[in-house]
């Protein structure tokens, strides 16, 4: 089998009892799983829960706590905990541990979300293990990936690999509740994550871990728009990770083994760049950029919303108000506002490269899906 690249997601519930302490035979069983992987030539990225589950006990809580500043606090504790415990287990098994801890604001900048790359680059060449979590006790947000589902669908596409594999305590996704019906029948495979699906789904299944079902469809649906297959399951044993590259494992996979990736640049505009503004363009301007592949020129542009800068990411909308998709604009929104409907020749004045275009095709994403 040909070099993998799989980003691995272990579940909070995959590491810890029901009180949240951190289990060494479940620890021992994911790294030799991840050892096997290595020995077998392919790279493997962990994004990792747990922090919060491993820290709260030690600050005295006798359940998950609930606030944001006891959580944070927790995530604290939890972290270096976690940590040291996959390298006591991969230490030995002769891998580098390396932990990269990401917040939301680490893929809102360009030159952050690049810096990102470069260094799992070099990690993944020099041999280590990748361990990534967000970064929960300086976030100043609710945890919104659920539980590092989304994370790790992100972090898949960005890093363009084969695979994501998000291990939880379920043997996969059900017709219905396993636990309350014993006749519910598990898909072993399914082309894509449907509306069907998601309402089935429910949340967390434990105190301890925050996602449930739900999130990990919506990261698997994530995943394959960016170009990566998603399995869904657990398993054990050394081999459990190499059995599911192999087609073998126990749980559901979802999406077709060949696909082809979201470009880096592309998945940062879509995804991650916050929009400084809007432009409303026309119809002719619409079919050109959208489905033409075409860059958007000035001549279609109708109306301009927001203060922006040359090479800021703003938004565009359709007359009727839809959002057709992102882009990087070559005009301040003062300049636009007076070369919008403008021929060509009339507008590269006022553009931060002399110009024609409003966005360049190249720095331009589509959102609109029903196209």
């Amino acid at each position: 089998m040909k070099k993998q690249r799989i980003v691995v997601k272990i579940g909070s519930s995959s590491l810890t009892d029901d009180d949240g302490n951190i289990v060494d035979e479940k620890i021992a069983d994911h790294t030799s799983a991840i050892a096997a992987m290595k020995e077998a030539g392919h790279e493997v990225i962990i994004v990792s829960s747990g922090a919060v589950a491993a820290g709260f006990k030690q600050l005295g809580y006798k359940t998950r706590p609930k606030t944001m500043s006891a959580r944070q606090a927790s995530a604290a504790v939890g972290q270096s905990l976690l940590i040291q415990r996959y390298i006591a287990h991969l230490g030995p098994k002769g891998y580098t541990v390396a932990q990269m801890l990401l917040t939301k604001s680490d893929f809102y900048s360009k030159d952050r979300f690049q810096n990102f790359y470069q260094a799992m680059t070099s990690l993944l060449n020099r041999g280590a293990v990748p361990i990534i979590n967000e970064n929960d006790s300086i976030s100043i947000e609710e945890l919104t990936y659920g539980d590092n589902d989304m994370l790790s669908a992100l972090v898949s596409g960005f890093l363009q690999a084969d695979g994501l594999f998000i291990l939880t305590d379920i043997d996969g996704l059900y017709d219905s509740n396993p636990k309350t019906n014993p006749n519910a029948k598990r898909f072993n495979f399914v082309p894509f994550v449907t509306e069907d699906m998601l309402s089935m789904a429910g949340g967390s299944g434990s105190s301890i871990g925050t996602g449930g079902m739900k999130s990990k469809l919506l990261a698997a649906d994530k995943a394959q728009s960016l170009g990566v297959s998603v399995f869904i399951g657990n398993g054990s044993g050394e081999q459990k990770l190499l059995d599911i590259l192999k087609g073998k494992g126990e749980g559901t996979y979802i999406g077709s083994p060949i696909q082809p990736h979201m470009q880096r640049k592309k998945q940062w505009l879509a995804h991650h760049a916050q929009p400084k503004g809007s432009i409303m363009i026309d119809s002719g301007a619409e079919n050109a950029v959208v489905k033409g592949g075409k860059s958007l020129l000035s001549a279609g542009v109708k109306a301009v919303d927001g203060l922006f800068d040359a090479l800021d990411v703003i938004e565009v909308v359709n007359e009727a108000g839809e959002l057709l998709g992102r882009g990087q604009v070559y005009y301040s929104s003062v300049d636009l506002k007076k070369v919008k409907g403008l021929p060509n020749k009339e507008t590269k004045a006022y553009s931060i490269n002399q110009r024609a275009e409003v966005i360049h095709r190249d720095n331009w994403v589509t959102l609109k899906t029903d196209q």
